[in-house]
C-alpha cells in the first residue's frame, strides 16, 4: 500500500497548465528520484504533495486517508516534510534554534524531547560543530546541511527533497549523499527532485521522469535512463 499517493493531479495557474494527470505513488521506505527538464512541473508536484499548492484537479492521499485539504502546516504533523531548493534559514539564530522551531512547529514536540530530536537531526547532517553557529553566517552546504536537519526534525515518514544538491560541488554533493543514505537505514520514504542525476543514482531505487506536466517513464533507474523519450526530453538536451 502506498503511504503517499497522488492520483489525477491536475495543477493550472490560469490558463497555464503546470500538471496534467499525474498518478504518483510512494510506498514505505522507498526512494524516488524525479527528473526532468526545466518547467516540467517536478517542483510543483512537490508543493501539492507537501500541501503548499492545493490541487485544481485530483487528490493526495496519506496512509489511506484523502489529506488533499490538509495545508502544509497539518501534512508536516502527519509525517510529510519537505526541503526547499533555496534554504532560508531564520536569521539571526543559531542551527539548533532554527532545528528546534522545526521540531516544536513542524513536530509538534517540547522540552526535552524536542531537544533530543534536534541533536539527533543535527547530528545525522554533521552539524554538531556548528550547533550553535548563527544560520546566516553558514556556506551553501551547511545551509543545505541545515534545510535538510529541519526536516528530519519533524520526525517525518515521507522527506521530500528539491534540488539539494544544487549549487554543490561533486565533492559536496557526495557528503549530502551519505547523509540521505543513512535516512534509508531508517527507513524514511524519499521523493528527491535533482538534476545532478549521477548524485541522484547513488541513492534511489526507483526514477521518474516528467516532461511538460506529465510523468513520462517511470522504473528501474537503469531502464529509465535509456528510455527513448526520457532521452529526448531531457537527457538530450544535455541537461544533466
Amino acid at each position: 500500500m502506498a503511504i503517499l499517493a497522488a492520483e489525477g493531479i491536475g495543477k493550472s495557474f490560469g490558463a497555464l497548465v503546470v500538471l496534467d494527470q499525474i498518478h504518483f505513488a510512494v510506498a514505505a521506505d522507498e526512494a524516488i528520484g524525479i527528473v526532468g527538464p526545466n518547467g516540467a512541473g517536478k517542483t510543483t508536484l512537490l508543493n501539492v504533495l507537501a500541501g503548499a499548492y492545493g490541487p485544481s484537479s485530483g487528490s493526495v492521499f496519506f496512509k489511506g486517508a484523502n489529506v488533499t485539504a490538509a495545508g502544509a502546516a497539518e501534512r508536516c504533523r502527519l509525517g510529510v516534510a519537505r526541503s526547499h531548493q533555496v534554504p532560508r534559514p531564520f536569521g539571526g539564530m543559531t542551527v539548533f534554534e532554527n532545528v528546534l522551531v522545526a521540531a516544536t512547529a513542524g513536530g509538534g514536540l517540547r522540552g526535552a524531547p524536542a531537544y533530543a530530536r534536534c541533536i539527533d537531526a543535527i547530528e545525522l547532517c554533521g552539524m554538531l560543530r556548528l550547533v550553535n553557529r548563527r544560520a546566516e553566517s553558514l556556506g551553501l552546504l551547511d545551509r543545505k546541511r541545515l534545510e535538510l536537519a529541519r526536516a528530519l526534525a519533524t520526525d517525518p515518514v515521507v522527506l521530500l527533497l528539491d534540488e539539494i544538491g544544487g549549487g554543490l560541488t561533486d565533492a559536496e554533493a557526495g557528503e549530502l549523499v551519505a547523509a540521505i543514505l543513512q535516512l534509508r537505514q531508517r527507513k524514511i520514504a524519499i521523493v528527491w527532485i535533482e538534476h545532478m542525476v549521477h548524485v541522484l543514482l547513488q541513492v534511489v531505487t526507483r526514477l521518474v521522469c516528467m516532461d511538460a506536466g506529465r510523468v513520462i517513464a517511470d522504473g528501474a533507474p537503469a531502464a529509465v535512463m535509456k528510455d527513448a523519450a526520457v532521452i529526448d526530453a531531457y537527457l538530450g538536451q544535455g541537461a544533466a
